[in-house]
């Protein structure tokens, strides 16, 4: 079934009607049917339709007043005549009212097949540029900041863009790597080429290697074609690996021999396939500590680690914050199609206060949520749920509860290190650089706190 693109039939003759349901519904088309006009809208207050293929002549309702009708209520379905000979003019001047099309009853229904095909490959376009659209869209609210830190990343970013140096991109879930790998990508000289994003976490490791390789036809069982690894899909282009701290150690040692030898062979052939391939890796975990584990191969972070940026969260630029929720908000009214007039001092208050664990990701979730359940077109506290409505698990000690000034100085020093050491994974010299202090400082005020580095992740 085509899915997506929705016919109705509108026709006083019941065997043309049914002749016309049946071709296109062989075609892999739904289909409805209505006798008139008058049915027809009916029929539309209740159904998601795409296109109405529609007489002219008809009782109770004309299909130009039909046509009028549909462009005044439901001006994104598209609309085509059907006509007898002998009134092509009238449906010619039926374009002039909406119709996208025409089709003469005596021709070939085939004629009608192609218009009709054509309209649908027209609303996919559309739809894909909507798409494209809004992930634009929603990749320069990413990439808006207030932020300093956030704004040297994109300097850093906007400076490797037209070199081939591997990019390694770490951060928390949710921060939008891909977002930054599709960045760097489009921002350089392979723009052009394909940007190839593939997840490591997300495959079993029995198909990985088929993944990111390719295989032959035949060269194991459940092998019926020949496939395209995403290494050679991306040639001349981008690749993006995601998660590439859950690559199982045997494909980082096959990873590693590809980034020396620039070339691969699919599984099932002996054939060296050249590549031309600029690899950016992202990664929530500390790859040092995996490595410690036996888990992360050294020799591979070398690799891909050229250039290495960390992507601060959420809770690191909370001057963005006001825009995010903005952005998403409109986002998920387009979506929803429900209007937002109103929200809550209260709840714009937690918004702003909140840590955001999940980061844009859980930001995006909480706000899809607060829509959906609104009502009129306000959001209550009565639209928030937990964690949101109690106090953020890692809202610090001083917040929750009354301290002495020199005791509250303390603790807040304590846990903004905390979470100084956190965005820097562990690494004392590169927070020691964020709070702009030497790292024996540093060291100090980790020992009078208790602070482990090894163990701030």
């Amino acid at each position: 079934m085509k899915t997506g693109y929705n016919i109705l039939i509108v026709d006083d003759e019941p065997e043309y009607q049914k002749v016309v349901s049946m071709i296109l519904s062989r075609k892999g088309y739904q289909t409805s049917t209505c006798a008139n006009g008058r049915q027809a809208l009916s029929y539309l207050r209740d159904h998601e339709v795409n296109l109405v293929i529609t007489d002219l002549r008809m009782p109770e309702l004309s299909g130009e007043e039909l046509i009028r009708r549909l462009n005044a209520e439901h001006e994104d379905i598209d609309i085509i005549v059907m006509t007898a000979y002998g009134s092509i003019e009238s449906a010619v001047d039926s374009i002039k009212y909406g119709a996208k099309d025409y089709f003469v009853k005596s021709s070939d229904l085939e004629e009608l097949i192609m218009k009709v095909e054509r309209l649908a490959k027209l609303k996919r376009l559309a739809e894909k540029s909507d798409i494209l659209l809004r992930n634009r869209q929603e990749e320069t609210v990413f990439l808006e900041s207030k932020n300093p830190q956030y704004l040297r990343l994109l300097e850093l970013c906007d400076k490797t863009a037209d070199t081939n140096i591997n990019v390694l991109l770490l951060g928390e879930s949710g921060v939008g790597k891909e977002v930054f790998a599709n960045y760097i990508h489009q921002r350089g000289n392979r723009r052009k080429e394909p940007f190839v994003p593939i997840n490591c976490q997300s495959l079993p490791e029995s198909v990985i290697e088929s993944e990111l390789f390719g295989h032959e036809k035949g060269s194991f069982t459940g092998a019926v074609t020949k496939r395209i690894g995403k290494f050679e899909e991306a040639n001349f282009g981008t690749l993006f690996l995601d998660e590439i701290g859950d690559l199982p150690i045997n494909m980082q040692g096959k990873l590693l021999r590809v980034l020396e030898s620039r070339k691969i062979e699919r599984i099932g052939s002996n054939k060296s396939i050249d590549l031309d391939v600029r690899l950016i890796c992202a990664t929530n975990k500390s790859l040092e500590e995996e490595i410690t584990k036996g888990r992360f191969r050294e020799d591979l972070l070398y690799r891909i680690n050229t250039l290495t940026l960390f992507i601060p969260p959420i809770r690191q630029r909370k001057e963005d914050l006001d825009g995010l929720i903005a952005f998403f908000l409109k986002k998920t009214e387009a979506e929803q199609k429900k209007k937002i007039t109103q929200v809550d001092d209260q709840v714009m208050r937690r918004l702003l206060a909140y840590d955001y664990p999940g980061n844009v990701r859980e930001l995006k979730n909480i706000i899809e949520r607060m829509v959906t359940l609104s009502d009129g077109g306000r959001i209550t506290m009565d639209d928030l749920q937990q964690p949101l409505c109690g106090i953020p698990a890692s809202t610090p000690q001083f917040l929750q509860e009354p301290a002495t000034l020199k005791e509250a100085r303390a603790d807040f020093e304590k846990y903004y290190i905390e979470k100084a050491l956190q965005s820097a994974w562990g690494n004392v010299t590169k927070c020691a650089e964020t709070l702009d202090i030497t790292p024996r400082q540093l060291w100090n005020k980790l020992r009078t706190y208790g602070i482990d580095p090894k163990t701030v992740k």
